[in-house]
């Protein structure tokens, strides 16, 4: 055990909260550098690949179907990873794809699509890796609340900087990636050393969330089986946050281009601070909810909330009663208040609320890969049935199918939740651990 180890596990909780999710946040944020910078690239100049696909477009699908295998993986082997390897695994995997970064720099343009997708493989598996070191916690709310803030923040400044080193450095589409990378590399093994300090749950919070242990095919298959509709709802619903998350990430520059705003560096990173500041402020109210139940089932309601605000102010956009800057913010609010939960509270939660011991890597990257086949399906879906549509109308459209379709399943999600979680007495309304549902 380490001296920082020692210190924090002896501090106040508010100490250790903020060890840790500055850490937890430190870590993800690095690994973005490595992950979106490209998407800032516009590769006009280089031809249609294979004569029928845009190049950009190629490049993001092929990060994403890296992403998709990557989540599919990820069942496995974060479910299976045990703690002591949690740090060398996070490393191992960026530099695996800071180097695919660097070959696709190197390579011939028919080959670098094929070095994007060796970039999203390892990348994918980050995030349940982090979140790993947060889970099972009586404050794991308020862990998860920072930690998601990445979504957010760091899309928009990693994508700031990649921009500055075109404008500015003029490094050129191909080495930006890398060169974004490179920037970020010693803070991230900084922060991954500061991570992998972070205490295990204490007894305290093992009784509070319940245990949370490594979990091998036969348990993943029981706790799927047991929890089937639900989770299945969830999962769909997610499939659609996942892909419209990704539309909006990958093509914000398209976007905001459509809306008058393309020539300013700054702009990812304006939205991005104040999405992230609306988001914060509300999901942290999720940590003032104790009991396990409530607590599971009202997350559903964060995420109808974050439908309703996506709906929503994309109708006042089309109606001219908000600003193009205004809207990319509140949709943006909304569409990560939707989103977000599936990542750390939802899951978290339900382990608790149902009383079984396993962990929520497991459920986070079960839905994880349904939802990057959203985002392919959306993706070849708008280049190949719809190519004549713009983007700006493309991604209205895609807004509301998302909000209503996605709100209709979760609503159908909290309702079986709330009978078999409720009504069948299977889990009683307090903080202690129960027994399985």
């Amino acid at each position: 055990m380490s001296l920082i180890n020692r210190v924090i596990q002896r501090s106040h909780t508010w100490v250790f909260v903020m060890y840790a999710s500055s850490a937890a946040f430190m870590t993800y944020f690095c690994m973005y550098a490595f992950r979106k910078p490209f998407s800032v690239g516009k590769f006009e100049q280089v031809e249609a690949f294979m004569g029928v696909l845009d190049f950009k477009i190629a490049l993001v699908l092929a990060q994403v179907f890296g992403y998709l295998l990557s989540k599919f993986i990820g069942i496995k082997v974060v479910s299976e990873l045990t703690a002591n390897r949690r740090a060398l695994a996070i490393l191992t995997l960026v530099m695996a794809a800071q180097l695919a970064l660097v070959l696709f720099a190197l390579v011939p343009e028919q080959l670098k699509p094929l070095m994007m997708f060796l970039n999203g493989v390892p990348l994918g598996m980050i995030w349940g890796i982090v979140f790993s070191f947060l889970e099972g916690r009586k404050t794991s709310e308020i862990l998860g609340a920072f930690l998601s803030v990445t979504f957010i923040v760091a899309s928009g400044l990693v994508r700031t900087v990649g921009q500055w080193l075109i404008v500015d450095l003029n490094v050129t589409e191909y080495w930006m990636p890398a060169t974004t990378g490179a920037i970020f590399t010693v803070p991230l093994f900084v922060s991954v050393y500061l991570l992998a300090q972070t205490p295990p749950p204490s007894p305290d919070d093992q009784s509070a969330r319940q245990a949370r242990a490594p979990m091998n095919a036969q348990q993943r298959l029981a706790f799927f089986l047991r929890y089937a509709p639900g989770i299945l709802l969830l999962i769909t619903s997610f499939l659609l946050f996942t892909g419209l998350r990704d539309f909006r990430d990958n093509f914000s520059a398209e976007i905001w281009q459509a809306l008058g705003h393309g020539e300013e560096p700054a702009i990812f990173a304006y939205a991005g601070i104040r999405i992230a500041g609306v988001v914060l402020f509300v999901l942290a109210a999720m940590v003032m909810i104790k009991n396990n139940t409530s607590a599971f089932l009202s997350n559903h309601g964060f995420i109808l909330l974050g439908c309703v605000l996506l709906g929503g102010t994309t109708y006042a956009f089309e109606q001219h009663w908000i600003d193009g800057k205004s809207w990319m913010v509140w949709l943006g609010a909304g569409l990560y208040i939707a989103y977000i939960p599936y990542n750390c509270f939802l899951f978290d939660r339900m382990i608790s609320a149902v009383g079984s011991t396993a962990n929520a890597g497991f459920l986070i990257y079960l839905a994880d890969s349904a939802g990057y086949l959203g985002s392919v399906s959306i993706l070849l879906y708008r280049t190949f049935a719809s190519p004549e549509i713009s983007w700006l109308a493309f991604f209205i459209q895609l807004c509301y199918l998302v909000a209503i379709l996605g709100g209709a399943l979760v609503v159908g999600s909290m309702v079986y939740f709330s009978i078999r979680l409720l009504r069948r007495g299977h889990m009683p309304l307090t903080n202690s651990p129960s027994r399985p549902a």
